[in-house]
């Protein structure tokens, strides 16, 4: 079980595509010309000499369909979340929940990172992931259930966004779940924590219980000073001028500001228990001396039930998959006196339920993300302490606009 803290106190942070031109690559595209067609149109080219014969059309077809299949490919790959992944935390800032599958989307299509990236090292060293599998924890058996179950105390509605994301680290950033969270609204944070609106204002306090099941991960070998990067890098880096904020911001359109050095996907359920204050502090002290293991199974449904907990938050998965909400909001039915009923908590010492859970998290959406600068790609002491230095009060600024 975790025990919610305030910021200060969680401990230190952990610093945290399209195919690439020869020279400049550019994160963003680059707005259309105000002359050419519109969505499915073509704009007429020059004719070319009438002697064309079919066979020299077909070819070019042919070759045309080539290009495009490779570059379709090649846009497909890059997208995908992968360590040495580079992009600019500062291009959506706030929205970061658009591009990369934190919480429920109202949408089918089935993707988990579409944050344009550019691949800008070489030679990157995969790490094994920081804990041994679940296998190896248990002696070679493979266990019911492989992955995480936790309870997260949060006093207040900024903790509880910190304990959602508490597994997504930006380096230089201080709040780092802003990347995703500034720009939401009332109702579209209320909507995201499965709560009534109501509930996302006042004083409320909260417990965050969430069950992940961990599927695919990736970690590098921190970069160090002088990384060997990719040519197209090493021709542009010298283009940032100490002293020269403009120079770091059009490096970074081009470049990005930070790379992926680790990552976990893969699926959750979750669920926010809200509590008045007077009750949320009895209940945290009572588990905090007894720990979960001492209670009773009654006496444990009783404080995660309408008898005490003002409102319960409806069951989510972080993907979205209506699958498995369903499945929950079924399964875990519990009737409590004359309450009924969904409750994660049901989970708990159930190894039925947790097999049948194992197998429906499948591999739909991020669960901890690992971002740290791009300082390393300079060579030169300067241009590293530059590009920090810009980055750094570049973050401050929009934790301040968007707050």
């Amino acid at each position: 079980m975790r025990g919610s803290l305030p910021s200060s106190q969680v401990g230190p942070r952990r610093p945290l595509c399209p195919q690439v031109p020869t020279r400049r690559a550019r994160l963003s595209p680059a707005p259309a010309p105000a002359s050419s067609p519109g969505p499915g149109k073509m704009r007429r080219g020059p004719r070319g000499p009438r002697g064309c014969s079919l066979a020299g059309v077909t070819l070019l077809a042919a070759a045309l369909g080539a290009v495009l299949l490779l570059c379709s490919a090649t846009a497909a790959a890059a997208s995908s979340l992968h360590t040495g992944a580079a992009i600019n935390v500062f291009s959506r800032y706030g929205y970061f929940a658009i591009s990369m599958r934190v919480v429920p989307r109202n949408e089918t299509d089935r993707w988990i990172f579409r944050e344009p990236s550019v691949n800008v090292f070489k030679n990157i060293t995969a790490l094994p992931p920081r804990s041994p599998s679940a296998a190896a924890r248990h002696n070679g058996r493979v266990p019911v259930f492989e992955g995480d179950f936790h309870m997260e105390f949060c006093d207040n509605l900024r903790q509880l966004l910190q304990a959602y994301f508490r597994d997504f680290q930006v380096e230089r950033l201080e709040r780092p779940w802003s990347a995703f969270t500034a720009s939401w609204s009332r109702n579209a944070m209320a909507k995201h924590l499965g709560l009534n609106a109501t509930y996302v204002a006042g004083s409320h306090c909260y417990v965050l219980v969430r069950v992940a099941r961990h599927r695919e991960s990736g970690r590098m070998a921190p970069a160090q000073p002088g990384v060997p990067v990719e040519d197209f890098v090493a021709k542009d880096r010298d283009l940032v001028v100490p002293g020269d904020t403009e120079s770091v911001v059009e490096w970074v359109k081009s470049f990005g500001s930070h790379y992926v050095a680790s990552y976990v996907t893969g699926n959750s359920l979750y669920q926010v228990f809200v509590y008045t204050p007077h009750i949320y502090r009895r209940i945290k002290e009572r588990l905090k001396t007894q720990g979960v293991a001492a209670l009773s199974a009654v006496e444990l449904a009783s404080y995660f039930s309408p008898w005490y907990a003002e409102h319960m938050g409806r069951i989510q998965s972080a993907s979205g998959n209506y699958t498995v909400e369903a499945w929950a909001a079924s399964q875990l039915r519990v009737n409590f006196y004359f309450f009924a009923y969904p409750s994660l908590i049901k989970l708990h010492g159930d190894v039925g339920l947790l097999k049948t859970l194992d197998g429906l998290l499948q591999n739909e959406a991020v669960l901890q993300l690992d971002l740290r600068t791009l300082a390393p790609v300079f060579q030169s002491p300067e241009r590293r302490h530059w590009f920090n230095e810009v980055v750094d009060n570049q973050l401050k600024l929009w934790e301040v606009n968007m707050s």
